[in-house]
């Protein structure tokens, strides 16, 4: 990568570890989408009944939020490749049971729990594990740019290419392919992946601090982006109301299947272009574009066609993808590597959280005043809510609640990225954790720092 160039897709594949865990991602994403489509059939041709299927695609997702709440610690307690790899064999324990024909269906939920529930503990390992292996920095960046890129085509052509499969394919042996994903996502893990100690150590060396890193452990700015992150749900509102909009549009099951892609499309286009513009990483650039990405869906007040809706949907999609991507990579410039998983396991929880629940008050809007204005409601709703989110931050920074973004005062930087760490250890990046939090409670210190924070 040359001097100042933003690197893209291409520079964390160059990456042995990384390529591992994306590998190791992916296989266990197509092979979910295989079988959700797969469950659906099984349970719906037992009980012919559109609840019980519901409640089995729900049972595929929501005690993940549960394991990620509970279980996002063991990231941090435990070495993190072993925490992926008894996970993931844990999982394909589960789907091979799963694939059993004749299994009682209460049987079957249970284990479609459990599995979910194994989620979570990885999730938070994974993403703690990445900036270990990429740094943390514009190559984290593109990491995550090409996992959220990836995992929203997967998404995508798992759900269709799992439908054709499923046409001459028994679901059983679908189920079964997809506990062969967790044995290939355990091998990619093991083999791939080298050994590290668990991120929380009682001994930790002594270092000093050099002066142009950045702080870690800053709470106020982990506050923010909590805030921030909680209003995804928002932007996916539209999504759950893909099928009456579809119908006030005019069009059919056709029109509503590309309504409901429009949102992932455009955030796989927004974590591709992640890649090509150089924004700061900073708590003021989510805010703006957490507001960004709300601004296209009040256009749908005017109840624009099809055509319309789809671009203003994607647009949301893709400003909501970058800010996403610039909100994780902040929190883990900021958060010190030994409380990083259960940080993240839970941020992933509460994003996932915040889109099942604004759904379901977007459905209940929408019965009220329709889905178009629903739809920019939701939008008006988001921008305002960051807007709010992020004039608190400022006024607690103001006041010295928050620690800001130190700039070596010998060293001219490029605005558009962060400072170099890839050569720190996650010891050295707890010891100067600890001393950032410390250094808060410092008048004269947070004196000198005040107002250098991106903001």
């Amino acid at each position: 990568m040359s001097a100042g160039s933003k690197p893209g897709f291409a520079e964390p594949l160059r990456n042995s570890e990384f390529r591992a865990l994306w590998l190791a991602e992916l296989s266990s994403v197509i092979g979910d989408q295989l079988a959700r489509v797969a469950l659906a059939l099984v349970v719906y041709a037992q009980t012919s009944s559109a609840f019980l299927t519901a409640l089995t695609y729900g049972l595929t997702l929501v005690p993940s939020l549960l394991g990620g709440m509970l279980l996002s610690g063991l990231a941090d307690r435990l070495p993190r490749r072993s925490v992926m790899a008894a996970t993931d064999g844990v999982r394909a324990l589960l789907a091979g049971a799963m694939a059993v024909p004749g299994l009682p269906l209460p049987a079957l939920w249970s284990c479609v729990g459990l599995l979910s529930f194994a989620a979570g503990p990885f999730k938070a390992a994974q993403m703690s594990l990445l900036p270990e292996v990429l740094g943390r920095g514009e190559r984290y960046e593109a990491g995550l740019a090409l996992r959220q890129f990836t995992t929203q085509v997967a998404q995508l052509g798992g759900f269709a290419g799992g439908g054709l499969l499923l046409a001459w394919l028994d679901p059983h042996v679908a189920m079964g392919l997809n506990a062969g994903t967790f044995v290939i996502s355990t091998v990619f893990v093991l083999c791939g992946v080298q050994r590290r100690p668990a991120a929380r150590t009682s001994e930790q060396p002594e270092i000093s601090e050099p002066s142009d890193r950045i702080p870690y452990g800053s709470r106020g700015v982990v506050v923010a982006l909590f805030g921030l992150v909680l209003l995804l749900g928002l932007y996916i509102v539209p999504e759950g109301l893909a099928a009456p909009y579809g119908r006030e549009v005019g069009v059919g099951a056709l029109g509503i299947g590309l309504l409901m892609a429009a949102d992932p499309i455009g955030s796989a286009i927004g974590a591709w272009v992640s890649t090509l513009v150089a924004l700061p990483t900073k708590v003021s650039t989510v805010v703006a574009l957490a507001v960004l990405a709300g601004v296209p869906l009040l256009a749908c007040a005017a109840k624009p066609n099809l055509a319309v809706t789809l671009v203003l949907w994607a647009m949301t999609g893709a400003v909501a993808e970058v800010y996403v991507i610039k909100a994780q990579a902040l929190v883990v410039n900021v958060v010190p590597n030994r409380r990083l998983g259960g940080v993240m396991g839970r941020m992933g929880t509460a994003m996932y959280c915040s889109q099942g629940l604004m759904i379901v008050a977007g459905g209940a809007v929408a019965d009220r005043i329709g889905p178009f204005r629903t739809t920019a409601a939701a939008g008006a709703s988001a921008a305002v809510l960051a807007l709010i989110v992020g004039s608190g931050w400022w006024v607690a920074r103001s006041r010295g609640a928050t620690r800001s973004e130190p700039i070596s005062a010998g060293r001219k930087r490029d605005h558009h990225s962060l400072p170099r760490t890839f050569g720190t250890s996650p010891q050295d990046q707890d010891r100067l954790a600890d001393r950032a939090v410390h250094e808060e409670a410092a008048p004269t210190r947070s004196a000198t720092h005040r107002g250098q924070y991106g903001g």
